[in-house]
């Protein structure tokens, strides 16, 4: 279900593959995982979040080009739908996936993919944000080595929930998901587009592209760059949680649905965008992928490290990279302390930690 192309290779997949795999069965199953994950925790939610996803996922599901308007009283009714639909699957088990070797948990991941890989396709499922479970199936691209981490780039994607982050990282395999990343920048586009002088640093991104004169082509040579920058973060948080080890998951659940949980895991993204995301793009020497960091460098990471933001000014101005160059290395030491420095914190004070994380951390006063 994808309207643009990415512009990456495609490995096409096989309804009926070796040993017998039956795609459609297996698509019902990773969606019927979604339905449930997504009628147990859609809740969570706040009203307008909520009715943003559920108009993107009405759009991937009939298939909606981005540019075009969806028919606001159909997708009514659908989401009216959907949520009885939720009402009667809310407290279902998970399905397990049908595979040419028997049934599969729907969180065997590796398992899934050493029989799902040969035939172009590649699964996920996993915990994220809250501890909200995602699935998604979709169209292998390519799979490669980096840094030892395996790496899985999809493309068109066959089962999905309502929120589709674009990059994940479980058991240390890294997972980019193209349609949900194209996806995601044209939403950011659009926003910026209705209000430009908000985001000087999209200003300058969009600057690179030619979305005035071919928007899909321009949203294929975005999402292209953009790619190698989710690859650069997910190594990121790869190798933040192979330092940090289990003391930072347990650190995670002791503040779970806190403002806590959201600093710390401000405190990791920044420790991953100084360990990978933004000596990566640096390196890469493309400035519309690190105009484009800057724009979406927002929230609890901007508050935490406006330091950050200030290298950025400098380099827009002068084009002197040694600023960005500086400020990722004191990052890489200032977060990678933070982080362990929280660990510690939990170790001593247990369940309460929580409170002081955000004594600590909490900015002030919000600019």
């Amino acid at each position: 279900m994808t309207d643009l192309d990415p512009g990456l290779p495609v490995v096409r997949p096989r309804a009926m593959g070796r040993a017998g795999l039956d795609l459609g069965a297996l698509i019902s199953a990773v969606q019927r995982n979604c339905d449930i994950s997504d009628a147990q925790y859609a809740g969570d939610l706040t009203l307008c979040t909520f009715l943003l996803k559920m108009r993107e996922l009405y759009r991937w599901e009939h298939d909606i080009p981005l540019s075009e308007h969806m028919p606001r009283s159909e997708v009514g009714d659908w989401m009216n739908a959907r949520s009885a639909m939720w009402e009667l699957i809310e407290t279902e088990p998970y399905t397990p996936l049908p595979l040419p070797s028997g049934e599969v948990d729907p969180f065997e991941v590796g398992r899934a993919n050493a029989e799902l890989i040969p035939h172009g396709l590649v699964y996920s499922g996993g915990y994220g944000r809250q501890c909200k479970p995602h699935f998604f199936l979709g169209q292998l691209v390519r799979s490669e080595i980096r840094h030892g981490h395996r790496v899985y780039v999809s493309g068109c994607e066959y089962a999905r929930d309502l929120d589709a982050p674009p990059g994940m990282m479980l058991d240390g395999t890294v997972f980019v998901r193209t349609e949900a990343l194209k996806r995601w920048l044209w939403e950011r586009y659009e926003e910026w587009r209705f209000n430009p002088k908000r985001n000087e640093a999209m200003a300058r991104a969009v600057a690179h592209y030619p979305f005035d004169r071919s928007p899909e082509a321009a949203l294929a040579a975005m999402t292209g760059n953009e790619t190698e920058a989710v690859i650069l973060h997910e190594l990121g948080e790869a190798r933040a949680e192979a330092d940090l080890g289990e003391a930072w998951s347990a650190l995670l659940l002791a503040v779970m649905r806190g403002r806590a949980e959201i600093i710390a895991r401000a405190v990791r993204d920044l420790y991953a965008d100084c360990l990978s995301t933004l000596p990566g793009l640096i390196e890469l020497e493309e400035p519309a992928t690190l105009h484009f960091f800057f724009a979406n460098f927002v929230g609890m990471r901007r508050k935490l490290y406006p330091e950050l933001t200030e290298a950025y000014r400098r380099w827009s101005e002068s084009g002197d990279m040694s600023t960005l160059r500086q400020a990722a290395r004191d990052g890489l030491e200032r977060w990678g302390g933070t982080a362990h420095g929280l660990i510690a914190l939990h170790q001593a004070r247990g369940e309460a930690v929580g409170e002081e994380i955000e004594a600590r951390l909490a900015p002030k006063q919000v600019h």
